[in-house]
């Protein structure tokens, strides 16, 4: 068994046994005293590191929590704005309310204008009205998610989805409040002269 050590590669050609163990001590030695570094420094940029990495963490999280918050009110405006398109059970039991009590008052109606106006007129408008606010707080719930990203840090910008969903909650709430405005300000149909 040979007990001799070759050159290494990158070392020169050694013509000696003491010039192969001159080479041998000098690529050990060289690069240890190139990489030692103080230990105190090395701890320091570790901790450097760990601080951008909770700081990217905490962005993160508060990036996804605001997405989230911003999300579930866009499809809540949006559900809201359909809701009040659609007739919400609210305004269908404040309409039969109404109806109810046009029904007791008009027993001591002379006219049938009048009798008209007790059984339908303030139902219809309550239910109107009821419809109009829901569909004013679904605009307003999907206007804040669209502008809430001009309020918060700066390059913030919602996920396209939420946009989307806010858009068209702000178009379906606008169509509502605007047939319920109709539809409040419309005159009852009136009865033919006897």
């Amino acid at each position: 068994m040979d007990t001799t050590k070759t050159p290494a590669p990158t070392a020169p050609e050694a013509d000696s046994p003491a010039d192969l163990k001159k080479a041998a001590t000098d690529e050990t030695t060289a690069p240890a005293a190139a990489t030692e570094e103080v230990p105190g420094e090395e701890l320091a940029t570790d901790l450097d590191d760990l601080d951008e990495l909770d700081e990217l963490e905490a962005a993160a999280d508060e990036e996804q929590s605001s997405g989230v918050a911003s999300g579930a009110s866009a499809i809540v405006a949006a559900g809201l704005g359909l809701i009040a398109l659609s007739g919400s059970w609210t305004s269908r039991v404040i309409g039969e309310r109404e109806t109810l009590k046009g029904q007791i008052s008009s027993a001591n109606a002379a006219t049938t204008a009048d009798k008209i106006e007790a059984l339908y007129g303030n139902a219809w408008q309550m239910t109107a009205l009821v419809n109009g606010v829901l569909s004013t707080i679904a605009l307003l719930i999907a206007v804040f998610v669209l502008a809430r990203p001009a309020f918060g840090a700066p390059g913030r910008t919602l996920p396209a989805w939420v946009r989307s969903v806010s858009w068209a909650a702000v178009v379906v709430a606008v169509i509502g409040v605007i047939a319920f405005v109709f539809m409040y300000l419309l005159a009852l149909p009136v009865a033919p002269a006897a």
